[in-house]
């Protein structure tokens, strides 16, 4: 298995800052906002790939995190899903009080191995815990008709704290495309599936076998990246083919 942080960059060119200006938004849940960006000059990105916002302050102050981003590259459009982190500097502003129309700074596209590309051959499995499945949405809305079939695993706590209801909830339209929520703590009413964490039972009948050599994306929390890839190995799967990306405290 290769870990994100270890990757090369897909551009051969340096990212640079631009100006992006904050265009629409809309909430995923109480503690995230989903931020869409006008980017002029923006080059374009993968799925999976993330940017660094900085934000500068009356005094000259900055503060620079990493994000995500959320949809596929549309022109010069950048959507980022931002989770507000209790005591954090950065994601309290971005999700309770940037309005629309003020400027932020971006760098980027960053990152080139956690990425999965347009038209992608090869059939493949995204596993996310709570806001890991940000970058995994991006790779789950270029799924186009005919391409290769298409398995999401999301681990989260409650119904309450969904991201992306109306993506991932959606009847696929003839794609080959499944979507399993597996509820921690609370499950909504009538779901037969007791909450707990992802299992290998899980995997198995919701995931696809290793012997279609899928590709895996999990992206989390540490401890369930690393969790759920043990399950992977033990059941088979290439860690070859086995891509994480892991998230820790930042200073929000």
């Amino acid at each position: 298995m290769t870990d994100a942080a270890a990757a090369p960059a897909v551009s051969e060119k340096a990212p640079a800052w631009r100006r992006a200006t904050l265009v629409a938004e809309r909430r995923e849940n109480a503690s995230a906002r989903t931020l869409v960006f006008d980017v002029p000059g923006w080059p374009g990105h993968l799925p999976g790939q993330h940017v660094d916002v900085r934000l500068t302050a009356d005094d000259g102050y900055q503060a620079t995190r990493s994000y995500s981003v959320a949809a596929p590259a549309r022109g010069d459009r950048v959507e980022l899903t931002v989770q507000r982190v209790a005591d954090g500097e950065v994601s309290p502003y971005l999700v309770d009080d940037l309005p629309i129309g003020a400027d932020v700074e971006l760098l980027g596209p960053v990152g080139g191995w956690f990425v999965r590309r347009p038209g992608a051959p090869e059939p493949a499995i995204l596993i996310g815990g709570g806001s890991g499945i940000v970058p995994l949405r991006a790779m789950l809305l270029t799924q186009v008709h005919g391409s290769a079939s298409l398995r999401v695993l999301y681990s989260l706590r409650s119904p309450a704290e969904l991201y992306f209801a109306a993506d991932l909830t959606a009847a696929p339209d003839g794609l080959d495309r499944e979507v399993f929520l597996a509820y921690t703590r609370r499950a909504p009413d009538g779901d037969p599936r007791p909450p707990a964490r992802l299992t290998a039972a899980d995997l198995a009948e919701h995931g696809l076998p290793a012997s279609l050599a899928p590709a895996v994306y999990v992206c989390g929390p540490t401890g369930f990246v690393e969790a759920v890839t043990g399950l992977l190995l033990h059941a088979g799967h290439d860690p070859s083919k086995i891509r994480t990306e892991r998230f820790g405290p930042s200073g929000g």
